[in-house]
């Protein structure tokens, strides 16, 4: 590119803007890590060499990190590549039924029904952590010692906030910032503390965090629920076949959900175990076409509560 044309900022917070700018229209996640990569880059030549000014310093790595048009292309160029090498593989089939059960063969389904089991543990997590950090940051507000507690609160939502971000992108494959929101190490102390309690995400990360205990328990118990469904109406047509159990509801309470849920009042025969073992195997399909729907939507809630928007 003719960087002639356009010549460098003369202050890293221009050259942030004008990365900001050329990386308009991409997404919010992949916008904050680029900035955080470019100041903490810039911040880090302005410390190595004191004597020089800000222009000088971008003037000088110029060459080996570029302008701002030529890394906002890098980051896209580098971003296509890595969603296209973890992006699962096309599903081969093209009829109802094909798309219906190749849902098995998407890794993401399995990724999102374990964040949906796993929900309620974090759910618990975050909000015994808002309970206990912010009835301490309010009750010792009065006192000198609470000041630290407020921040020290405040820092840890902000770090758990990336951490989640990570668990989202991992298991439900949203992209999600793998670079937190950059602190100028050369700010004062309170500018920084400002910061901390000014910044939207902060607040709005709170509300994802208050959301997670009701989701979570209602992720855990729609699918725990589905899947003792589907152990059951799979599970006790294949212990009655194989010997481990039989279908009479006199004998047997093994088989007793699955024989009451298809109306059977002695014994289960052949044709209705069958209906059953289907019935089992539909279920188990569409809960995983449900776990992959439910994180999708989930993975969309924590990108709207937890990503800073691309200003």
């Amino acid at each position: 590119m003719n960087t002639a044309a356009s010549p460098y900022p003369t202050t890293i917070k221009r050259y942030l803007d004008q990365l900001r700018n050329a990386l308009e229209g991409s997404d919010p996640a992949l916008v904050q890590d680029a900035l955080y990569d470019a100041e903490d880059y810039l911040r880090s030549e302005m410390s190595e060499n004191p004597g020089k000014s800000e222009a000088e310093i971008i003037a000088m790595v110029a060459g080996s990190y570029g302008a701002p048009d030529e890394v906002a292309e890098i980051y896209r160029d580098t971003e296509a590549k890595v969603q296209t090498a973890i992006r699962p593989p096309a599903p081969r089939w093209t009829t109802p039924w094909g798309k219906f059960f190749g849902v098995a063969a998407d890794s993401r389904t399995y990724g999102a029904l374990f964040y949906m089991l796993l929900a309620l543990a974090t759910g618990i997590f975050y909000f015994t952590l808002m309970a206990v950090g912010m009835s301490l940051s309010l009750g010792l507000s009065v006192l000198i010692i609470g000041i630290p507690i407020i921040i020290l609160y405040f820092g840890i939502v902000r770090v758990l906030s990336l951490a989640e971000g990570r668990l989202v992108e991992a298991m439900l494959g949203v992209r999600m910032p793998r670079r937190p929101l950059y602190a100028n190490r050369d700010d004062r102390l309170m500018t920084k503390i400002k910061g901390l309690f000014t910044d939207p995400r902060i607040w709005s990360t709170h509300i994802y965090f208050l959301l997670m205990l009701p989701l979570g328990i209602a992720y855990f118990t729609i699918f725990v629920t589905l899947i003792a469904l589907v152990v059951s109406l799979i599970g006790a047509p294949l212990a009655i076949w194989t010997g481990f159990a039989t279908g009479d509801l006199t004998r047997d309470s093994w088989s007793l959900l699955h024989v009451q849920l298809l109306g059977v009042n002695a014994t289960a025969g052949g044709a209705q175990l069958l209906l059953c073992l289907v019935a089992g195997v539909l279920l188990m399909f569409g809960t995983l076409h449900l776990a992959r729907g439910i994180g999708h939507l989930h993975g969309l809630l924590a990108k709207h509560l937890l990503v800073a928007p691309a200003r």
